[in-house]
């Protein structure tokens, strides 16, 4: 599997990072502890996007059509 440049899993000091919700804003915890399981969590351009389970359920429809979270 290929990681795109910058984005690997190589244990460095960005995955130690705080994960947040990247349309709400919500904190749950680091990237090395991984999002909580009713977290949504996709890949839009190259950048990977989480979504607290809030978010994730009122844009459901948007995220099975796979639009990207720009247009919800």
């Amino acid at each position: 599997m290929t990681n795109p440049p910058g984005g690997g899993d190589d244990g460095s000091a960005a995955e130690s990072r705080p994960l947040v919700c990247d349309c709400c804003g919500t904190s749950a915890g680091t990237l090395a502890d991984g999002p909580p399981l009713t977290w949504t969590c996709s890949v839009e351009n190259g950048v990977r996007r989480c979504f607290c389970e809030r978010c994730s359920r009122e844009n459901l429809r948007s995220i099975e059509g796979r639009l990207d979270s720009d247009w919800w």
